[in-house]
């Protein structure tokens, strides 16, 4: 017998889209969650990744795990290709999936401005893949230049630069100066530090200009109390292989160029194209429903979502709010009544700079500076990192530190992103014919 219900197909799995999930588990449908990977990651903590605070694992979740109580919600990994509006269908790189309603949470990507040698030769921050990459090029590149005999290039692989002063450039500068100074110069003795350099390129005058403009210079004089030299006002013309040029002809070579300067969003294909606003986000109602489509929502990074005049900056906690958002309008179109506006309630942003040095901003008025935003960035991140496990290995890896100035992971993989295989499946007919009639 076929399942009357409807299908509620949720593409992407990170904080806004698994949010949407969560709270649907109650709902009188069907709820497909599709992702490319079969676990959800926390980004907020990729920089501790990448600067061997934490090993992968600790900001990664299965999402089976997470969905085997929900009993009307199951997971497909799989790639989305296109999305046909008109027809209701998403291809797949493995199976057609029919929609009745459709939450495009799909997040953002690495944004590299139209600079040339950046896509090829600087090493961005948005996936796990990435932390992991950008982690063992830092290892390896310390480790070659103790070998290195010419001091020039030994130089230019101890030069790190950072392009990007927002939350993720200035949460891994201060993560990375601590890793070499401490944990690194442990490890090399025989290594003068002292030719380490740590810059930050930023195109603003101050970091975090999100934030108010007295916690964006507290910011900056951490840093540089830390090691790190900041370009205020600058931007990176051209990337090469082993080294950067700025806008005012200035050449740093190094080995090591991180990519933090910016985002868009990660749009899905589709039959007909999608209006879109600043960074490609797609346009959105105050119901966060797509224009003329009012059966598919967007939320998180991929939805321009304005507010007293404002586009919202596109945090997790604005993701969080959305899925729960869109998720009570489901429901209440599913009940046969008319989806209400979102509003956002904002408690905050906070960000950190290095060891007993953060800064908050509560409720859109209250700064905050110092050690006790330090602790309530850790007290926030630990309390919303899902599993038990996970909070227990996390708190563990950050007392370690604090105590010892060790960072634990330190091992040098060779990462290569799974991909789903090209075999042909033999029970692609009845996955398929599963996606299409849960119920049969």
């Amino acid at each position: 017998m076929r399942s009357q219900k409807s299908k509620i197909v949720v593409v992407g799995a990170g904080f806004a889209g698994l949010r949407t999930v969560l709270n649907l588990a109650r709902a009188n449908a069907d709820i497909l969650l599709i992702d490319r990977q079969n676990y959800h990651t926390f980004v907020p903590l990729l920089y501790q990744v990448a600067s061997g605070f934490i090993a992968p694992e600790t900001i990664s979740y299965p999402l089976r795990r997470i969905l085997r109580n929900i009993t009307n919600a199951r997971f497909l990994q799989a790639e989305v290709k296109s999305i046909n509006f008109a027809a209701k269908i998403i291809q797949t790189d493995r199976v057609v999936v029919p929609y009745d309603y459709l939450v495009l949470a799909t997040g953002s990507q690495t944004k590299f401005l139209g600079v040339d040698g950046a896509p090829e030769y600087s090493l961005p921050l948005r996936t796990l893949a990435d932390a992991v990459k950008l982690r063992d090029r830092i290892l390896t590149n310390v480790d070659k230049a103790a070998c290195e005999s010419d001091a020039e290039r030994r130089q230019q692989l101890l030069t790190f630069v950072i392009v990007g002063g927002g939350a993720t450039g200035v949460e891994l500068a201060g993560a990375l100066i601590e890793l070499i100074t401490e944990t690194l110069a442990k490890d090399y003795p025989r290594l003068d530090l002292r030719s380490m350099r740590l810059i930050l390129i930023n195109s603003g005058e101050r970091l975090l200009a999100t934030f108010p403009e007295d916690l964006g210079e507290y910011a900056g004089r951490q840093l540089r109390r830390r090691g790190v030299k900041i370009h205020y006002s600058t931007r990176v013309s051209c990337v090469m292989p082993g080294a950067v040029e700025l806008d005012d002809g200035t050449m740093i070579e190094t080995a090591n160029v991180i990519w933090a300067a910016g985002v868009e969003a990660n749009l899905p294909n589709g039959d007909s194209q999608l209006p879109t606003a600043k960074q490609d986000r797609i346009c959105v109602h105050s119901t966060l429903q797509i224009l003329e489509h009012p059966e598919v929502y967007a939320v998180g990074d991929v939805a321009y979502v304005k507010q007293d005049g404002e586009p919202l900056i596109g945090v997790a906690p604005e993701a969080l709010q959305q899925g729960t958002a869109v998720a009570k309008n489901l429901t209440r179109q599913l009940r046969g009544l008319s989806p209400q506006p979102f509003d956002y309630f904002n408690k905050g942003t906070a960000a950190i700079i290095a060891r007993n040095a953060g800064v908050a901003y509560l409720f859109g008025r209250i700064p905050l500076k110092g050690f006790f935003a330090w602790l309530l960035w850790l007290s926030i991140h630990l309390y919303y990192l899902p599993g038990d496990a996970n909070r227990f290995a996390l708190l563990f890896s950050w007392i370690r530190d604090y105590i010892f100035k060790e960072r634990r992971v330190r091992q040098i993989f060779a990462f290569h992103e799974a991909s789903l295989s090209n075999v042909q499946d033999v029970n692609s007919h009845r996955l398929q014919s599963h996606i299409q009639n849960p119920g049969d």
